[in-house]
């Protein structure tokens, strides 16, 4: 029986065609195929931790949020410049997942798609999911873009011809249109609750998202280039956007029916998914904070607040994060203004009458009396970043050292002389250089509540009894007084103008507002979402004029004697100077450590930056006879067409 077994097996297998000879005709006609196809678009469309790196906690970096030890060119005006080829205008994603929907979606509506049918409807879900994800990449990069539905030949006509720019707020309606499409077919747990697979309930947190984005980014850039019809919008160039109109009938109908979507969107989320308790002792292994272990989870499938979350497999797929979070972050340092922000416990601003702020002459000073994410977060030397398994790791740091700010190696470096423990792992089998495998969170649910509280009161200018009982809950969880009017009253906007937050169009915003701003800079700390929100709010206007000067921690007060006189040499000239000179600051500047450094006078900003400039390559490719002007293609506002130019001012 055995051997007449075998044989027919073996027979099944060699009647199948080898893997190597699929060909298109023969593949995306089963579950299974629909599934692997859709999964491997993950990696290359939504983020998650990479190796030698602190991960998605380190995309704040070069914000005022996080300070990195080189200051970034696009807050270096004339160092940023055209590229002559790359940038993102790129298809390759877009052109994959519009290759799955002219494929499969025919095979679907006539029946020839073989599986379970909920099944194949999730899977297609996620494709629409993931190319909306990809578009929003674009739409915040560049603006107007491209719509594209299907996959075309190579051929320069028509590859010339789909080349139009359709302008950013149409580009913005069809991610929420593709999201739509993905909410309807996407199971509420698609893979029995793990969360590794894209759900209902991430694709409308990413639609209010992304309705949040577009509906504040025209009414901050209203009356400008930077929006459809606004002054010297270079889409007005091109015949095909000259007569263009809002399908809503005007600019302030179509913020509104953006806010509109984000608030509907967002108020599912958040009725729908409650948030992790922020309880237990930080250093106990058999009392721990689910707050604080969420982020840095191996198993992430239990926390009610994590919507999707990447997966990570020890000696196959791993990163380095355990061992940057228990050392200095891999060089991303919390700046001064970070730290500040944060509210004292009772709900009012340090700089408030009866806030019980202890000063920052030491840090552990700072975190006495204030908002429990500081205190959680914001690491103290003498901590224990490890509690089991310590002899495991080979790369690990047991007990939280003085900040290492002289340091090179951005392994072992503190930037700011601030660094937060948002990702550790207290298993020192996960500080093995290169070999953690924590997982990584890609969407949690509190965005979702921070999303409404911010849409209704932009969309209505009042905080609505939904925006309060979610603001509540967050500042609840915080540890925070949940009396938000008590910390509004207290606020003095003269105060809070190191947050770039406390901006827009280059003018200090009410007090409310700010205090909903700040509320998402605390709970979204080092999450990856500081320069979209800057960019929505255009927040950086005022570093036009007005340099701005990143800081850390006040290394010039008592917190000097933690150290050497070799480890904070200074000297704007002198080549050995690891720190900036007490002249400039008490607190660290980072990145104004030695005069002939670019960042020396600070950061400064440009109009033209809020938008990412499109390589000459591309308009030479679409244009006739080299004329640029032939191409379907407009450059962004400030942005010449000349590779290796700068901004041309605005």
């Amino acid at each position: 029986m055995a051997i007449i077994l075998l044989a027919g097996g073996c027979k099944k297998a060699l009647d199948k065609e080898p893997l190597s000879n699929i060909t298109p005709e023969n593949y995306l006609n089963e579950e299974n195929q629909l599934s692997a196809y859709a999964i491997a678009r993950y990696e290359g469309i939504l983020p998650s931790h990479g190796n030698w790196s602190f991960g998605t906690f380190g995309t704040d970096g070069n914000t005022d949020n996080m300070v990195l030890p080189v200051l970034d060119n696009k807050f270096i005006p004339g160092l940023w410049r055209v590229g002559d080829t790359g940038g993102d205008w790129g298809f390759t994603n877009i052109y994959q997942t519009n290759y799955f929907l002219n494929d499969v979606l025919p095979k679907w509506n006539a029946g020839k798609i073989i599986g379970n049918a909920d099944n194949i409807k999730q899977y297609i879900g996620e494709i629409y999911f993931l190319r909306a994800f990809e578009y929003f990449k674009k739409l915040q990069a560049v603006g107007d873009y491209p719509i594209l539905r299907g996959t075309y030949p190579d051929n320069r006509e028509i590859l010339t011809e789909i080349s139009k720019r359709a302008p950013r707020n149409e580009v913005a309606r069809f991610i929420i249109s593709d999201l739509d499409s993905a909410i309807m077919l996407l199971k509420t747990a698609p893979d029995g609750g793990a969360k590794n697979r894209i759900s209902k309930v991430a694709a409308q947190l990413v639609k209010s998202r992304v309705a949040l984005y577009e509906g504040t980014w025209l009414k901050y850039f209203k009356n400008t280039a930077f929006v459809p019809n606004g002054p010297n919008w270079p889409g007005a160039t091109k015949s095909y956007n000259a007569n263009y109109q809002y399908p809503s009938g005007s600019i302030d109908a179509e913020i509104q029916y953006f806010l509109t979507q984000a608030m509907s969107a967002s108020k599912l989320v958040a009725d729908a998914i409650p948030l992790v308790n922020n309880t237990g002792v930080i250093e106990a292994p058999n009392n721990e904070n689910p707050y604080l272990n969420m982020f840095g989870a191996v198993n992430m499938s239990g926390y009610s607040e994590v919507l999707l979350w990447r997966q990570y497999a020890a000696g196959v797929v791993t990163h380095n994060v355990p061992v940057a979070a228990q050392a200095g972050n891999y060089a991303v340092g919390l700046t001064r203004s970070m730290v500040e922000s944060f509210l004292s416990d009772n709900g009012l601003p340090i700089y408030a009458s009866g806030s019980n702020y202890q000063g920052d002459d030491y840090i552990a000073d700072v975190r006495k009396n204030r908002d429990g994410r500081l205190n959680l977060f914001l690491k103290e030397p003498g901590q224990r970043n490890i509690l089991v398994n310590v002899t495991q790791g080979t790369h690990g740091t047991p007990v939280e050292p003085t900040p290492r700010i002289w340091e090179s190696n951005y392994e072992q470096k503190y930037t700011s002389g601030y660094a937060i423990r948002k990702g550790i792992s207290y298993d020192g089998a996960q500080s093995n250089n290169g070999q953690g495998f924590t997982g990584s969170i890609i969407f949690r649910a509190s965005e979702a509540y921070l999303n409404y509280i911010e849409a209704s009161y932009e969309k209505n200018g009042v905080i609505d009894a939904d925006a309060t009982r979610y603001w509540q809950a967050l500042r609840t969880r915080a540890k925070v007084n949940p009396d938000f009017n008590q910390t509004i009253a207290a606020t003095v906007m003269s105060r809070e103008t190191q947050d770039w937050g406390a901006y827009s169009a280059g003018a200090v915003i009410s007090p409310t507002l700010y205090n909903i701003r700040r509320e998402r800079r605390n709970e979204l700390m080092a999450e990856g979402l500081r320069f979209m929100d800057l960019k929505r709010w255009r927040a950086m206007d005022q570093m036009i004029a007005t340099p701005y000067h990143f800081e850390g921690f006040k290394l010039w007060g008592p917190m000097r004697s933690w150290f050497t006189a070799n480890q904070i040499v200074f000297g704007a000239t002198n080549n050995a100077a690891v720190v900036s000179d007490p002249a400039l600051s008490s607190y660290l500047r980072p990145q104004e450590i030695r005069s002939n450094a670019d960042s020396y006078r600070g950061a400064r900003w440009t109009m033209a930056h809020y938008l990412n400039p499109i390589a000459t390559a591309h308009f030479n490719l679409s244009a006739t006879g080299g004329d640029f002007s032939t191409s379907p293609i407009y450059q962004n506002p400030g942005w010449s067409t000349a590779a290796g130019s700068g901004p041309t001012g605005l």
